[in-house]
């Protein structure tokens, strides 16, 4: 009567076993969908024709539109890239007239690190800055648009949102 006592465990236990093994195979088969779908996501959204920015020779009446063309294609073409390559790729674009002397001016300062650009948004604030004519509100308002939750909290986010909306003009 032990024997089948123990018996029958050990068969509800290595039953117990093979159910498991099925289903983290089934897990596991779902990751892996998961996977291809999203591989299969990101190669169809890297066929879709982005046009580059124009070259930037520092005009102020182009700030705007050389900064919204290089945001629209990072965001296409180059959100995996590091931001330093996001931020040097933007630079590749900033040519000729008084916005080569500035690139090498900046570029110097990078290297001396005597200025730090960490995100492709800190640089284009540099240039809104340097090329543009905004005001406090205008800065206010792109950074509205541009301000982003990240790895905070919900309540982090929304004071931070309110903090950058003082002095926007926003109202909501």
């Amino acid at each position: 009567m032990i024997a089948t006592l123990q018996q029958q465990v050990n068969t509800m236990l290595l039953q117990q076993q093979v159910n498991t093994m099925l289903l983290q195979q089934q897990v596991n088969t779902m990751l892996l969908q998961q996977q291809v779908n999203t591989m299969l996501l990101q190669q169809q959204g890297s066929r879709v024709e982005v046009a580059r920015p124009q070259v930037f020779n520092g005009k102020m009446e182009e700030v705007s539109a050389f900064i919204n063309a290089a945001r629209i294609y990072i965001r296409m073409k180059m959100t995996d890239e590091a931001a330093t390559t996001q931020v040097a790729w933007v630079l590749l674009y900033v040519q000729g007239g008084i916005a080569e002397a500035w690139k090498d001016n900046l570029m110097d300062e990078l290297a001396k690190r005597e200025l730090e650009v960490e995100t492709v948004e800190q640089l284009f604030s540099k240039i809104r800055n340097d090329f543009g004519e905004t005001s406090e509100e205008e800065r206010k308002i792109e950074q509205l648009q541009t301000i982003e939750q990240g790895g905070r909290t919900c309540n982090e986010y929304v004071q931070e949102f309110k903090k950058v909306a003082r002095g926007s003009s926003y109202e909501g």
